[in-house]
């Protein structure tokens, strides 16, 4: 068994009255072993004047680290059934709006991998195969409830 640890800090940077007013920056910090990454509120949630500009938003980490799971996951498959990648780039996109029980929710990811390889392709089936083995494998999809989908984009040409 793994244990992963981040550590969340904040402090209030305003007078307790406006924090009691909801008048207080959402900015803060989310550290890990080995880095440190600003962090904010989504401005959708809270307005560009308390989300800390520069900042990522837990919706933004949560779309990443979902693809970046799958992505890893991917790249397993894909060396295991005998094909090079040599690029693998993904604009993955999360939607919130209400779910089923009427909270606001991350409802879908949709992930957008453009995957170049050297020598032979995956055929289309062989590309969905692996794409459904890695979803199966992340660690991170079988952690949450959010459907997650795969709509693979051609490589740009180089």
């Amino acid at each position: 068994m793994a244990s992963y640890r981040a550590t969340i800090a904040w402090a209030l940077d305003a007078s307790p009255d406006d924090f009691l007013k909801g008048r207080y920056s959402r900015g803060h910090t989310v550290s890990f072993a080995e880095h440190v990454v600003p962090a904010t509120a989504s401005a959708h949630v809270v307005g560009n004047r308390w989300a800390a500009p520069g900042a990522v938003d837990p919706e933004e980490m949560f779309v990443a680290a979902l693809s970046n799971c799958h992505m890893l996951t991917f790249l397993h498959m894909a060396r295991l059934k005998g094909f090079v990648v040599t690029r693998y780039r993904d604009e993955a996109v999360g939607v919130m709006e209400k779910n089923a029980e009427g909270r606001m929710a991350v409802t879908r990811v949709t992930l957008h991998p453009e995957i170049a390889y050297e020598g032979r392709r995956p055929t289309t089936e062989e590309a969905h195969e692996m794409h459904h083995q890695a979803h199966e494998e992340c660690f991170i999809a079988n952690s949450v409830q959010t459907e997650v989908t795969v709509e693979e984009v051609e490589p740009a040409a180089v």
